[in-house]
């Protein structure tokens, strides 16, 4: 099979098996992944246990027919066994491919079919037949194997025990079996076939090899001190990138146990009786945070709200002295003691208490976000990876700059492009764009990745995003505009869920807006329309007149061109299903233009308002 791989030199040869083997060796029966059963409960796996589950796993696909470098699928929510399964893929020298869960069914069919997946671990008998149904009347020509559950009468599937007794049986019979099988296993050899998440364009599929993810991960002990003594909580899908490195992968190198979560609605409680000391989130969900205490925080009488505020501006006033070198007056501290008793330390217990690596992934944090939790006593940890590129960056434990994605990791090296594009060399690439070798020509070249993100650099060798290259805007005089840095300033704003600045070869810059509606409920003068469609409450001048602050308030923050002069705030959020985001819900920006195209088209008509 034409993999169309691009060939790298790699730090090390050993596979991402050999990893959990010597964590497994020094943890034996410590506690490694916790899948919630219901009603409180969780089936725990050891170290030990999980090391075996995954040797069962690869020798049951090999005797099943599954060959060194054959593609297989999985198709599941992020759970402790979809780790056994993914891990026990690679192990047998197959390609793990994680499809995202969120995208609509034909689009899972069309990528299930460019992979060449020979088997689908199906989260359940449901999903399976979902896909079945939405592969009709072609089919799919595969071999089908259900993590949860029972494979029903009728159903040609078996579970997952099934394929463990498969492989228990091989073993017995030939001890070494799986030893062989692993030993076929090169660094260089692919081991996760990623799906990208498509924000700037149509998804595409990148193939990592074991050594670029071992490389990878044996840089997190530099930068994320996790111990046996560490827990974190699993929810992104496992089909991204920050997911599987961050969160799968570098907590096996570590010994770090992985609580899974049972959705969203379920994680205030899980905070409170796991008690997480990392978690992984990406920006909405710190905004959601935020955005749940400023609504609170409204309820409250004006003496509260004067605490609360007096005791942030004096968190953020410490956190400028921290950054600039100097020292926090005496006055100063004490005061912060009695505030962190007072308000800060309620807001930290929200998340259990014991949260010291507080981590921003997926998609660009806002400073004035990141300046909040850091004046909280709770510093946002923010890093900057890609699929092509792995793990690139992460800012520093000790001395983490709001709105800055921290400097390379230990092992990697960047330089900027003359026009400002970020370019990365480490022997953590990827090895190419599946089937897609003029793609893969595109973005590696001479040995570095041009990642299509504009970016800067202080003279520290901190990195800051600015845009991505594709979403450049130039106005119709010329200027260049990066809309990503300007509507990172609405993040901290409680009434908006998302914006989408507008302006390429236009006059002028607009935007269009949705907003939270439980925020937007509780502005004054909303309680007749409280309980109301969206669409209503959109068009209520409490939140239009909201929105037109927010605006005005990150207008003078900008260049006189890049002041957003009109704005539409939408009837409906931004959805997954109507293409507009992505599965870690970044905004797919050519998507909304399209879908709103005749909104835009009223927002430039007419003469111009400034607002």
């Amino acid at each position: 099979m034409d993999r169309d791989r691009v060939r790298i030199s790699y730090v090390t040869d050993r596979t991402v098996f050999t990893v959990l083997n010597e964590t497994a060796r020094n943890l034996g029966n410590k506690p490694a992944l916790h899948q919630p059963t219901g009603k409180g409960g969780y089936r725990t796996y050891t170290w030990e246990e999980y090391c075996r589950v995954a040797r069962e796993i690869a020798c049951g696909l090999r005797k099943l027919g599954i060959a060194k470098g054959d593609n297989v699928a999985l198709f599941s929510e992020t759970r402790a066994e979809f780790y056994l399964a993914d891990i026990g893929i690679m192990a047998s020298g197959a390609v793990a491919a994680a499809l995202y869960t969120s995208y609509p069914l034909p689009d899972q069919i069309r990528n299930l079919r460019f992979s060449d997946s020979r088997m689908i671990f199906a989260e359940d008998a449901v999903a399976m037949r979902a896909l079945q149904r939405a592969a009709e009347p072609d089919g799919l020509n595969v071999r089908w194997v259900l993590l949860t559950g029972d494979a029903e009468p009728g159903l040609d599937a078996i579970t997952l025990d099934d394929l463990r007794a498969i492989g228990r049986g091989a073993l017995a019979a030939d001890p070494d079996y799986f030893d062989r099988i692993h030993a076929e296993t090169k660094g260089a050899d692919p081991a996760i076939l990623y799906l990208t998440s498509g924000a700037t364009g149509e998804p595409k599929m990148g193939l990592t090899s074991h050594g670029a993810l071992v490389s990878n991960i044996d840089m997190g002990p530099r930068v994320l001190p996790l111990t046996a003594d560490d827990c974190t909580i699993a929810f992104l899908p496992s089909a991204h990138i920050a997911q599987r490195v961050v969160v799968q992968l570098v907590p096996m190198r570590m010994g770090c146990a992985v609580w899974f979560s049972e959705g969203l609605s379920k994680m205030p409680s899980e905070f409170r009786s796991v008690k997480p000391t990392f978690f992984l989130a990406p920006p909405r969900v710190w905004e959601r945070v935020y955005a749940s205490v400023s609504n609170e925080l409204r309820k409250r009488g004006a003496l509260a709200r004067r605490m609360f505020y007096f005791s942030l501006g004096l968190g953020m006033e410490a956190g400028r002295l921290r950054q600039q070198g100097k020292p926090v007056p005496g006055w100063m501290q004490r005061a912060l003691k009695i505030a962190n008793r007072a308000v800060f330390s309620k807001i930290r217990e929200r998340l259990g208490g014991r949260l010291r690596i507080a981590a921003s992934g997926a998609a660009p944090l806002g400073k004035e976000l990141a300046e909040f939790y850091s004046a909280i006593g709770m510093p946002l940890v923010e890093g900057y990876g890609l699929t092509e590129g792995g793990v690139v960056s992460f800012n520093p434990l000790d001395k983490p700059r709001p709105g800055s994605i921290g400097p390379p990791l230990p092992g990697v090296e960047v330089r900027l492009a003359d026009d400002g594009e970020l370019l990365v060399r480490s022997p953590c690439l990827f090895s190419g764009y599946y089937k897609d070798p003029e793609s893969t020509a595109a973005v590696l070249r001479d040995g570095w990745l041009y990642t299509g993100d504009i970016g800067e650099m202080d003279g520290e060798g901190y990195m800051y995003i600015t845009g991505r290259k594709k979403e450049l805007i130039v106005s119709s005089n010329g200027k260049k505009i990066y809309p990503s840095r300007i509507e990172l300033l609405f993040k901290s704003e409680p009434v908006i869920n998302q914006v989408v600045l507008i302006g390429d070869r236009l006059p002028y810059v607009t935007a269009l807006v949705t907003i939270n509606t439980a925020n937007a409920e509780s502005l004054p003068g909303m309680h007749e329309f409280k309980g109301r469609e969206m669409s209503e409450m959109a068009a209520a001048p409490p939140v239009q007149q909201a929105v037109q602050r927010a605006v005005s308030k990150a207008n003078r923050h900008l260049a006189d061109f890049e002041r957003v002069r009109k704005f539409r705030v939408l009837e409906r959020d931004f959805s997954i299903e109507s293409g507009e985001l992505t599965p870690t819900m970044k905004v797919r920006r050519n998507r909304v233009l399209e879908n709103y195209r005749g909104v835009v088209s009223e927002l430039y008509m007419g003469r111009e308002e400034s607002q």
